[in-house]
């Protein structure tokens, strides 16, 4: 069991959890990602790790509530433990000393660049960090990215904090202003943010890795639920990446993927909603 020692509502969507793994947090390496299990009869739910303490042996999960397991997971709290928890999965980050390098994070994807940043910070890099979301409220760790950063730049869809901008104008910026001197690019976030900032660095020739988080079952490569086409062939997120070279992605059969399942999506989340406990009910009918 994995029990969860701290608990954050960073949104009406975000939820941040403390999660006790000692196991996990000693071999954890930025870039790499855990599934986790709730329950018995629980969905496995990939998430990538947003940070670990050797130390203390707990790793920092961040979600948003954009289905019926993430829902469910976001009603549990400091206390309740998770059945299963597997991983450090995936291969970690490449982390050398490139020079000028540029983190891109969107949204909830801001977590996952965090540790990123901060190793490559750590092995002498140059980092400017550009993170967005679309409004302040969805707009997470800017503190933490400051901390881990020698620039940062912070955009917001509505420009309700920093730049009203998509992540991509500030990006293109840099790169006209810089030529030939950003080394490479680390982007995390939805898929169509990161398909348009592979779109927008290919012309530069800027090596650019994305971090996807696909369907996934088994995280071992044997349901291939996580396929995705590259240029050289078929990958598999769990045990080829979870990155990638932005430029040999095919998007587009990607984005298709990622839609696969959302009407059934959407109805377990709607059973999951319209579900009252039959200990609630009878004692309301008690009452009654």
């Amino acid at each position: 069991m994995y029990k969860i020692l701290e608990k954050q509502v960073l949104s009406d969507v975000t939820k941040l959890m403390v999660v006790e793994a000692p196991q996990v947090a000693l071999k954890a390496r930025a870039g790499q990602f855990i599934i986790v299990l709730m329950h018995e009869q629980g969905e496995r739910v990939p998430l990538t790790i947003a940070d670990y303490d050797r130390a203390a042996g707990t790793i920092t999960l961040i979600f948003q509530e954009v289905g019926k397991s993430t829902i469910e997971m976001g009603t549990m709290n400091v206390g309740d433990s998770f059945k299963h928890i597997v991983g450090p999965l995936g291969h970690p980050t490449e982390i050398e000393n490139y020079g000028e390098v540029i983190c891109v994070g969107g949204g909830v994807g801001i977590a996952p660049v965090y540790p990123i940043a901060r190793e490559l910070k750590e092995a002498g890099n140059h980092v400017i960090s550009i993170i967005g979301a679309r409004t302040k409220d969805l707009l997470l760790w800017e503190d933490k990215m400051r901390a881990v950063s020698d620039e940062l730049i912070v955009t917001t869809d509505d420009g309700s904090h920093g730049r009203k901008d998509l992540v991509t104008v500030p990006l293109k910026e840099i790169l006209d202003s810089r030529p030939g001197r950003i080394k490479k690019i680390w982007a995390i976030g939805p898929a169509i943010m990161m398909k348009f900032v592979a779109g927008t660095t290919k012309p530069y020739n800027v090596p650019t890795i994305v971090s996807l988080n696909t369907i996934m079952v088994d995280g071992t490569g044997m349901c291939g639920g996580c396929r995705v086409v590259m240029e050289d062939g078929a990958k598999f997120v769990c045990v080829d990446g979870p990155e990638f070279d932005a430029h040999k992605v095919d998007w587009n059969n990607l984005l298709s993927r990622l839609a696969f399942y959302r009407s059934e999506e959407q109805a377990a989340t709607q059973r999951f909603k319209d579900h009252q406990c039959n200990l609630d009910r009878a004692v309301a009918e008690g009452v009654r």
